[in-house]
């Protein structure tokens, strides 16, 4: 006899993947950033934008968490696109220099990410998802690569 959750679960096996191209996770020990709010900026710039690093230091308290949720990111795309464009060489300082997270419209983290300056690396730029999160004292990144839908008004 199949109960609701095994019926639920051969659901999921049959929703199409929808364009799902790669995923990308990394998971971080947050006490590994404790320090970064007072590195210099020119060494902060290797990784991440001047926007970010501001951010990140204005609560001292939880600059830790912003720096490692920020790292986890890059980890977390630099995983995605190398698995979703298996034949490029995707440069990991190139990719940091070329990408910021900012705020969406609705406080949700959102990848703002310069196609041009990563070509030839990406030639036809996706849609990227970005999902952040953390304890005490892990930080998570999840990063999805979706196919750019042709349709009209899809997502």
């Amino acid at each position: 006899m199949i109960g609701r959750q095994d019926k639920d679960i051969v659901a999921l096996a049959n929703v199409p993947s929808v364009g799902i191209r790669a995923i990308g996770i990394d998971a971080v020990d947050i006490a590994r950033f404790s320090l970064w709010h007072t590195y210099n900026d020119k060494k902060l710039l290797r990784l991440f934008s001047a926007e970010e690093i501001a951010y990140c230091r204005t609560c001292k308290a939880k600059s830790a968490e912003r720096f490692a949720a920020r790292f986890a990111a890059r980890e977390a795309l630099y995983k995605a696109l190398s698995q979703a464009y298996p034949e490029q060489k995707i440069l990991f300082l190139k990719l940091c220099k070329n990408i910021k997270i900012m705020h969406g419209t609705n406080g949700q983290p959102e990848l703002v990410i310069n196609w041009e300056r990563l070509a030839p690396m990406v030639t036809q730029p996706p849609r990227t998802l970005l999902s952040l999160t953390h304890t005490k004292t892990m930080a998570l990144a999840w990063v999805m690569i979706k196919e750019k839908s042709t349709q009209k008004n899809a997502r």
